[in-house]
């Protein structure tokens, strides 16, 4: 089973919440923004603790260490069977001096060249309202959970 850890960070900004999302890079998410913003998240085996897992992949993908009181929000599913542990942490960066880590990948696909990319292209800020519209589906439930959490 494929499994990934991330962390959501959130903050407070004119009474309202915010929620930091990253947009992944490449060629294939180019011109894409609805629905493929992700929480910053990224594999991790057995022997890495979860938690140690997400803070290394926020730092990977945008070069900050996200550090304070972590929120344990239920693992998510995906149809793939792929399984999100996820924490929601109160925080604030600036999005536009991330810097994310690079990786290669088969382009154009079943080609056999590979290129570099961001794994990460940007960051971004969002209200609740917009987050849903820009995140990846399958992760809204990390969103919801945390909105619930800290709201009360």
């Amino acid at each position: 089973m494929q499994k990934t850890a991330g962390i959501l960070l959130f903050r407070k900004k004119n009474k309202e919440f915010e929620y930091f999302l990253v947009h992944p890079g490449g060629p294939f998410w180019k011109n894409k923004d609805t629905g493929a913003w992700s929480v910053p998240k990224g594999e991790f085996d057995d022997d890495e603790e979860p938690l140690a897992a997400a803070r290394r992949e926020f730092e990977e993908e945008t070069g900050i260490r996200v550090d304070g009181n972590f929120i344990e929000l239920t693992p998510v599913r995906q149809k793939s069977g792929k399984v999100i542990y996820a924490w929601g942490c109160e925080g604030d960066l600036d999005h536009t001096i991330i810097q994310s880590n690079t990786i290669s990948i088969e382009w154009p696909p079943r080609t056999g060249r590979f290129i570099e990319i961001p794994e990460v292209d940007k960051g971004g800020w969002f209200s609740y309202a917009t987050a849903k519209e820009k995140m990846i589906p399958g992760q809204l439930p990390i969103l919801e959970e945390l909105r619930q959490l800290i709201q009360k």
